[in-house]
């Protein structure tokens, strides 16, 4: 199944891809490769997920940030490549999780991002590379940042 069938298939609905707030591109096409810049959890309504995890939010509460962050992701891709059947697979992912010092379930919250990509384009293609790691703080107080790697066809 080609990873839009399965978006439909999954019934998930995108946001609007956001558009830069700074000097940069929403992501870079070099050659096979596309880089995509740093995303936060933008909803339907282009407001944005706040809070800190293990603050004023859950572990559980910041996954499903992070998951927003996967269709943020996937909407920017759809706008500016096309169609998300452009991407043979997912290299890398990168996650930042605003976070209290003593928290330590970085890569069970960037897991909400890595099981969406793994949904869309399958575990060969779908799972990639990754760190996830803590950060004491995030642009406009965000949970997550996840910016990503893809190889295109």
């Amino acid at each position: 199944m080609t990873p839009e069938a399965q978006l439909e298939t999954l019934g998930l609905a995108l946001p609007p891809a956001p558009t830069p707030l700074g000097v940069y591109k929403p992501l870079l096409i070099d050659g096979k490769h596309c880089y995509v810049s740093g995303h936060g959890p933008l909803l339907p309504d282009r407001s944005l997920i706040t809070g800190r995890v293990g603050e004023t939010l859950s572990p559980e509460e910041g996954k499903q940030a992070a998951r927003q962050v996967g269709l943020t992701i996937l909407a920017t891709l759809r706008t500016h490549l096309g169609s998300l059947d452009r991407v043979k697979r997912v290299i890398k992912v990168l996650g930042m999780v605003n976070c209290t010092p003593d928290f330590g379930r970085h890569p069970f919250i960037i897991n909400g991002c890595s099981e969406l990509f793994a949904q869309v384009w399958g575990d060969e293609h779908g799972i990639g590379v990754r760190s996830a790691v803590g950060m004491g703080s995030l642009p406009d107080n965000i949970p997550v940042e996840i910016e990503a790697l893809f190889e295109l066809h």
